[in-house]
């Protein structure tokens, strides 16, 4: 993994959005994975700034988000089609029809999860695949034990996610308790991944993921198996990590590619 430590997770989004930018801008019909939650909305809010500002064109992109929870229609306020919605799709020229959230009231959940894969497939696959880390290590809703080459299907939701997320529907059991998401195998067959963790709650996650052995009670450890993948942290996530100072030094001295061109 390319590992980058910043001093914010202010400065650590900035950074993911100019990396996706530069995604868009060389590729200006490419496909990217996103994901919701508390962490990516800054990074979302330069997006925004950058198509306003700055021109950063969405027109041609296609868009796939990890997954969503069963039961909630696109309408519900904390569906993760709102979600995208309002802090992404509405304030960006991207066409509607070109994004795409695993339908959580489908009819048959798994015609859906299969039909999901195809679409990827049919987009040409992703591009950028933008992550989260829970606390747990899950990455999407691919839950500790799960497997590490699962496609995307239906997750039940661990004791720590659900006490993690529930607040924002206002009790335990007001939230669903399942979710389709993109699998591990999904995740990993993007051509880059792009990770952000912030926070001191996010240190014993970080650890395992990077400097732990690649086991399935780490969800988040299969990104050791991918040819192009980026964590970035803050200082904070970055505090249980023996070799903090190696990844410094290598973020500091890295290869300028285009200086060298």
């Amino acid at each position: 993994m390319e590992v980058i430590i910043r001093d914010t997770p202010e400065t650590g989004c900035l950074l993911a959005a100019k990396i996706i930018a530069r995604v868009v801008r060389e590729k200006p019909d490419a496909v990217l994975g996103l994901a919701t939650g508390r962490t990516p909305l800054m990074l979302y809010r330069e997006l925004i700034r950058l198509h306003r500002e700055e021109g950063l064109d969405f027109s041609r992109i296609t868009t796939f988000n990890l997954d969503e929870y069963v039961g909630l229609p696109a309408t519900h306020d904390q569906s993760y089609r709102w979600f995208m919605r309002e802090h992404l799709f509405q304030h960006i020229n991207i066409d509607q029809k070109n994004t795409h959230v695993p339908d959580g009231t489908a009819a048959d959940m798994h015609v859906e999860c299969r039909s999901y894969e195809q679409r990827i497939l049919d987009a040409g696959g992703i591009d950028i695949q933008l992550l989260g880390l829970g606390r747990n290590g899950h990455i999407g809703f691919n839950e500790p034990t799960g497997s590490l080459r699962s496609r995307t299907w239906i997750k039940i939701l661990s004791e720590q996610t659900l006490q993690d997320n529930s607040a924002v529907f206002g009790s335990l059991e007001e939230m669903p308790k399942h979710a389709l998401t993109m699998g591990i195998g999904t995740i990993l067959d993007a051509r880059r991944v792009l990770l952000l963790a912030f926070g001191p709650a996010k240190v014993r996650a970080v650890e395992h993921m990077i400097e732990g052995p690649l086991a399935a009670i780490c969800p988040g450890s299969a990104l050791q198996l991918h040819p192009r993948a980026t964590v970035i942290l803050d200082e904070n996530s970055a505090a249980g990590l023996r070799y903090a100072d190696h990844y410094r030094w290598i973020d500091k001295n890295k290869f300028d590619w285009q200086r060298h061109k």
